[in-house]
């Protein structure tokens, strides 16, 4: 059973890995400065975003959803699900997700730097250096500060995941 998980989410990760490179690398280099920066931050964020609820997912008790469940509320059983499958969702958010979104922050990053070394006419070595550690500043920051909001707040942050992801789970 777990030989399938495995093989099954390395085909997941390289068919997201894929569609966000291939998102990446098709479009940074052709919009400008600013535009590549927030697609950036984006990716940032999805990564941190995804951090949280993978930590959430393995500090949350049950008992909530189960009460939530009784009360007929359609994302509690979603909840159960997710926190019954703790270390494949987990396994999923922070290794899947999180991996390839600083993967592709790294990519990313090259292309701003290259931008930026040929506008300002800057060292790119320089440049690289200081974009390289700006992007592993604030993702290693922001899932230190996520995992704080995760660990402190994993119901609240199940329960949204859980009500977004819903109406895609059987």
């Amino acid at each position: 059973m777990k030989d399938k998980w495995t093989i099954k989410i390395i085909f997941i990760a390289f068919l997201i890995s894929f569609m966000f490179s291939s998102l990446s690398e098709s479009i940074m280099p052709k919009v400008n400065l600013l535009v590549s920066i927030i697609l950036l931050i984006v990716f940032i964020l999805i990564g941190i975003i995804f951090d949280m609820v993978g930590v959430a997912i393995t500090t949350c008790d049950i008992k909530p959803f189960h009460s939530m469940n009784s009360k007929k509320l359609k994302y509690a059983s979603t909840g159960i699900k997710l926190i019954n499958n703790q270390a494949k969702v987990s396994s999923f958010c922070n290794d899947v997700i999180g991996d390839i979104c600083g993967i592709i922050s790294g990519s990313a990053g090259v292309i701003i730097a290259t931008t930026l070394s040929s506008k300002l006419n800057f060292d790119l070595l320089f440049t690289s250096l200081i974009t390289t550690s700006v992007i592993a500043s604030l993702t290693i920051g922001g899932k230190a500060i996520g995992k704080t909001i995760a660990l402190n707040n994993n119901v609240a942050i199940i329960k949204i995941f859980s009500k977004v992801l819903s109406p895609f789970i059987k």
